[in-house]
Order: structure tokens, then sequence, then C-alpha cells
């Protein structure tokens, strides 16, 4: 049993708001928990929202949602009772986020007020109350099973416990380390980067341009779409070279010295601060790698992986730790680790398309032949060499082999069950009263329907 943690209430109320004036539902109580009604139009509501979204609904929706709703409002009070509060700038820091990508994925925010039909400030309204209480009931499941912890014995027996078919089918797993190597970049390609920069921010100077018409048409971020625009972020949202200079920024009608980042060049132009966030737009360059320089690269990682294998100039973890110029893995001897999982195992799909198929092609202990690919993070040509270090094949999960997982499955169905104990005896110590035509129903748990209701 997996409980819903969305602030569903305020969903129905504040998007859902619309919709049940344009169809005219009439105003009913369906339920009552504690000294709180849940109105018919809360569940049309929710009930609407849910279907254009494409949310599965798993049985009568006029039996499953006022029991969501009404989850809700006991995990709530609970937050209440045990004075449980989230701090501003963590909401606001992920309602921005949120708004920024419903902008980048829609294109404008004009297209995302026309999309929602709510204005960006009505939009943001509802982040907030949506965000502010899933994260409350979060922090109260998370009290209610702070204790769960397992030992061997236990997960053993568990596992021992489980139906054959529910012991999970697992998929081929590997462990990989990689070093990478970035081709070097003339130094004329970057002068001539900087000399296109410079040249956009003087025609904005001389209002000759519009800094977010020069975005779109030239920029090679993601933000050009939406002319150049960030969207308002914390500090720690950027990375430091960009920050540093963006913060100091207090004309919008300039543009920022140019600023060199991992990504590549950019400039700047400030459009509004709001307390410790920041919104702006910037134009990105990135200096583009000759196909004389890939094959330098590729030449140098073939005679560094010919070295290691001959076992004439270290280990591939000495030389990863070394030479690779990749951050992440670097300094845990190029071991990759999964960012889904936490752990080093991946399956195929998990990992960046070219290592997968270098990976492929490998024993446990080879080295695969110096490759092209993407740095997913910042998008340009990088060249590689992989290690496989672990293969398992597809199988039936085992605790020789998937431990971790089978821990996992054990110490989360414990979280489960002392939750779903809590919610019934919260149930059963709370007033519910639900109406007559909201009775007939196989409720997920028991105790709603009182003896006197």
């Amino acid at each position: 049993m997996k409980i819903k943690t969305l602030s569903l209430l305020s969903i129905a109320i504040t998007l859902g708001g619309a919709a049940i004036a344009e169809n005219n539902v009439a105003e009913e109580v369906a339920w009552t928990i504690g000294d709180d009604p849940i109105y018919k139009s809360e569940i049309e509501a929710l009930y609407q929202e849910m279907q254009q979204d494409r949310t599965p609904i798993n049985g009568d929706p006029y039996c499953v949602i006022p029991e969501m709703i009404a989850i809700e409002r006991l995990y709530l009070h609970q937050a209440e009772l045990d004075t449980i509060t989230v701090g501003d700038s963590q909401v606001q820091l992920q309602v921005e986020s949120q708004i920024n990508f419903l902008i980048n994925q829609l294109g404008s925010r004009e297209k995302v007020e026309q999309y929602f039909r709510k204005s960006i400030p009505e939009l943001r309204e509802y982040y907030s109350t949506n965000i502010r209480n899933r994260s409350r009931m979060q922090q109260v499941q998370a009290s209610l099973t702070k204790n769960v912890k397992s030992t061997p014995n236990e997960v053993r027996r568990y596992f021992e416990s489980l139906p054959k078919d529910s012991i999970p089918y697992v998929p081929l797993n590997v462990g990989v380390q990689i070093i990478t190597l970035n081709p070097i970049i003339p130094r004329q390609e970057i002068d001539d980067v900087k000399a296109r920069l410079r040249d956009y921010a003087d025609r904005v100077t001389r209002g000759e341009s519009d800094f977010s018409t020069l975005a779109i048409l030239y920029s090679e971020d993601a933000s050009s779409v939406r002319g150049g625009e960030t969207g308002f972020l914390g500090r720690g949202q950027l990375v430091p070279e960009y920050a540093a200079v963006a913060f100091n920024l207090n004309d919008p009608k300039k543009v920022s010295k140019i600023v060199e980042s991992e990504y590549g060049y950019h400039i700047i132009q400030l459009i509004e601060k709001r307390g410790d966030r920041i919104n702006t737009r910037h134009i990105l360059l990135r200096p583009k790698v000759a196909d004389k320089d890939l094959e330098n690269a590729l030449t140098r990682l073939d005679s560094l992986r010919a070295d290691i294998v001959d076992h004439k100039k270290g280990t591939f973890e000495e030389a990863a730790q070394y030479v690779s110029q990749d951050k992440d893995t670097r300094m845990s001897h190029g071991v990759m680790t999964n960012s889904e999982t936490g752990t080093t195992r991946f399956e195929m799909s998990q990992l960046p398309q070219e290592v997968a198929r270098a990976v492929s092609q490998l024993k446990p202990g080879e080295i695969s032949k110096p490759f092209i690919m993407k740095d997913p993070k910042r998008n340009r040509d990088i060249v590689a060499i992989v290690k496989l270090t672990t293969r398992i094949d597809a199988h039936t999960a085992n605790l020789s082999d998937d431990y971790q997982l089978i821990k996992n499955m054990y110490e989360e169905s414990k979280k489960q069950k002392i939750l779903k104990d809590w919610l019934e005896k919260k149930i059963s110590e709370t007033y519910v009263r639900i109406e007559d035509g909201w009775r007939g129903c196989e409720f997920q748990h028991k105790g709603w329907i009182k003896t006197k209701n």
C-alpha cells in the first residue's frame, strides 16, 4: 500500500475552480473529517485534474478520490500537532524550479498561462501550497518510520517467505569505470566565440538589438526558446562563475562581461532580483571541437589504454585519478555511480548510450577502445574509455547478488505496514461522517464507516 502524498485538496481548489464554475457542479458535502467537510466540488475538480494528467485511478473515482483527500487531511492534522513547518526559501526554490520547467516545456510564460488557464502568480500560489503540504506529509511519514532497520537474518527470512511470483526479475546489471578526455580547443576558436559575444553585447548596449531576440537566434542553451530567460533561481542552483557575475548585476539595461563556465561562454542580462533569487537572460556559446582535435584525443587515450593493458603505466584506477577529466568519477578511481539508485550498478538503459554500446562488447576486467561520446551534462563531444568491472546477467533476484534490493524491499514493506496501521488507528480516533450516496465503496483502509454514522 503506497500512501499518496500529493496535496490533493490544493489541486482541487486551485486548479479546479474554473472547471467547477463552468460545469455548475452543485455544492454538496460528501464526507466530514473532524471539523472539515470534503465537498463534492473538490472531488469533481480533482477527478478532472487526474483525467487531464492521465493519472491512473484504481477503482471507482468517487470512492478512491475522497479517501485520498481524507488521508491527506489526517496527515496534515498530524503535521499541525507535531508543529512541522517548511522553510519559505526551500518552498520558493522548488516553486521556481517547477515554473521554469513548465516554461521550458511549453516555450513561454504566456503558453503556460494559456495551458493552465491560470496566471503565473496563481500557479505559484498553487505550487507553493502543494509543495509545502507534500513536504509536511513526508516529514510525518519519515518520523513514523525513522526507526525501521533490518538485520541479515530478517532479510533472509523475508526473502524465504516471498511467494515465487513476488520475487522480482532483475535485468542485466553492470558496473563500469570511465576515463574521459576533453579535446583541446584552439585559442582561435575561443577568441572567435568571445568576439561574437562582445558583438552581441555591443548591439544590445547601442539599442540596435534586443537581448532576448539575439538569445533566440544564437544561444546554444535550452533557454534560447525563452529568449535566454532562466527563471528565478537561487545562487546554489547556478554554476559558481555565472552566479558570481549575475548576482552583482544591478542595471537591467546593461550586459555583463563574458563569463566562462564549464558549459561554455556566456553574457548575462539582469531581469529582476527577488530576495535571494534572481531572474536573468543569457546567451551561451560553446567553442566547437575540430575533427582533428577529437582524433588527437582518441590517439592519446588509445596509447593510455595500450599501456594499461600491457602493464606499462599503472592501472586503470590510477589513470582515472590522475588523467581523467571527468570530475564526477576521477576521485573514485573512475567508478560510475547510478544517480537513480545511488549504487554502482546500472541497467544498460541507465548508462549513456555510447557507454552502453562499448560495455556490451566487454567481459569483466576488459577495457574498451576509445570512443567519442556526448558529455551528458554539458552537451559537448569528449572521448572516453571504459572498463567493465562486473556483469550480472538477467536473473530472478537472489540474496547473493541482490541483497541490497531485497533489504530495501523488506524495509519498505515494514514502513508501509507502520503507515497503514497508523492511518487506521488515526481513522478510528477521528470523527468521520460519510453521507448517503458516498458509502457504498470498498475503501483501501478500514474504519471509515462508523457504526453510528
